[in-house]
């Protein structure tokens, strides 16, 4: 058995959320064409079944928020989740987008081979572009965050499928005179187009290990992060200008239904006249969201003319989660300013999905001795 974390890195829109959910057969990033849509890193686990001479092996991709100037605090912190995926991983894919020129400048930089010496480091805070000695791109930045490290770094270039195929060579060659790559794997992720290839050259290089989920598990995700990022996608989508980036999607209530005891006898099918029977409706998940924004001006558009837009965001959200469920879905949606919220680390601290389960299993052991010092 072969295991370990498979950490994806790249500039914005590189279509690294699309390659998870692709890699992992789930949705468990969501994808817009906007750029800086993910915020967090995602996990998803793929279980990869022992074939011939290959050994059974389970893949944990973590997707990373794609790397850009921070220019405020939720930036840094975006940057900061990239460092920490950094900090833990087997491999590393640097994916770059096959259909985007990218700006490159080795002879500018401050060593005879090309690497620019820079304080920067898995981990360290992020720097702004003159703190960084002069970095004349983010995607030199990006390179020199690969040279640092001391993992295998496979270069996967995306989007293939938006090029014609003998546009690769110069960028491969390009590439390749930045950084020395242990895998070079062209694909499409949207159309699945060498992603086999992809999984095969991962398990070759994956250490001997255990399994670090159940086989069934395909994210370490909560399902209330999970709704809460189908909402903001649907804000993505539905608003635009500088809206979408300062949205943020936080749950109050999350009210799953009530699991039938053992001792109830199940409702019989109710006939129909025609003949057969009706089709039992599903238990009912009460959510409750809250869409925080900067300013009233944002919150008008977020509710749009007579609430129209806000029924619209709620409407096709709740088909995805209500197929993420696998329930029906009750869901409630509010809108409140938050002026500057981008800028109070304290605010951003609160929309991590980890700090989030902290602090309820903080307030359910608070409950619970409560509880028992008043029997």
């Amino acid at each position: 058995m072969r295991s370990g974390f498979v950490s994806i890195l790249g500039r914005p829109n590189a279509g690294k959320s699309t390659l998870l959910n692709a890699l992992v057969g789930e949705k468990v990033a969501i994808v817009t064409s906007k750029p800086q849509t993910t915020r967090n890193r995602i996990t998803g686990v793929l279980e990869v079944p022992a074939k011939s001479k290959r050994p059974a092996a389970q893949i944990v991709f973590v997707d990373t928020p794609g790397v850009h100037k921070p220019g405020t605090q939720l930036d840094r912190r975006m940057m900061q989740e990239v460092y920490d995926a950094l900090e833990t991983r087997d491999i590393v894919i640097l994916l770059v987008d096959a259909s985007r020129e990218m700006q490159l400048s080795a002879s500018d930089s401050g060593d005879a081979d090309g690497t620019q010496v820079s304080e920067s480091r898995p981990g360290a805070p992020a720097e702004s572009s003159s703190e960084r000695g002069g970095w004349r791109s983010e995607d030199e930045f990006v390179l020199n965050l690969v040279r640092k490290l001391d993992c295998p770094v496979f270069l996967v270039i995306n989007k293939i499928d938006l090029i014609r195929r003998e546009a690769l060579l110069p960028l491969i060659d390009s590439l390749r005179k930045q950084v020395t790559f242990a895998e070079v794997i062209p694909i499409s992720a949207r159309k699945r187009d060498g992603l086999d290839t992809l999984i095969e050259k991962l398990v070759d290089r994956l250490p001997q290990g255990e399994r670090y989920f159940p086989p069934e598990q395909f994210t370490d995700q909560p399902e209330r992060f999970l709704v809460a990022e189908l909402i903001r996608e649907r804000i993505l989508m539905e608003t635009g200008e500088e809206v979408p980036y300062a949205a943020a999607v936080v749950i109050e209530r999350f009210e799953e239904p009530q699991v039938q005891p053992d001792s109830a006898k199940p409702k019989k099918p109710r006939p129909l006249k025609g003949g057969g029977f009706a089709e039992q409706k599903l238990p009912v998940t009460n959510i409750s969201a809250v869409i925080y924004c900067e300013r009233d001006g944002q919150k008008a558009i977020l509710i749009g003319k007579g609430g129209a837009k806000l029924k619209a965001i709620g409407t096709s959200a709740r088909k995805e989660i209500e197929s993420l469920l696998g329930t029906r879905v009750y869901l409630e949606l509010h809108v409140i300013v938050e002026p500057g919220w981008r800028e109070s680390r304290g605010f951003i601290d609160t929309l991590d999905w980890r700090k989030q389960l902290e602090d309820m299993a903080a307030r359910q052991a608070v409950e619970a001795e409560d509880t028992a010092s008043e029997e």
